[in-house]
């Protein structure tokens, strides 16, 4: 998982993956995709699959 990947790198990492997670959470297309998975989990979670899929469907 992302946490424990970041978890070991500097601090100044965290930071800038919390502000990442902000600020994808706040735009419409991740709202959109919450909306139309109904994904339960924490918002890094919910960021982290979002992501996820998203790339997946780029790559395919």
């Amino acid at each position: 998982m992302i946490s424990s990947t970041i978890a070991n790198n500097l601090p100044q990492d965290q930071e800038i993956w919390n502000s990442l997670q902000k600020a994808i959470a706040k735009s419409s297309g991740f709202q959109r995709w919450q909306k139309e998975n109904k994904f339960d989990g924490t918002v890094e979670e919910q960021v982290t699959q979002y992501l996820r899929s998203t790339l997946e469907t780029l790559a395919y």
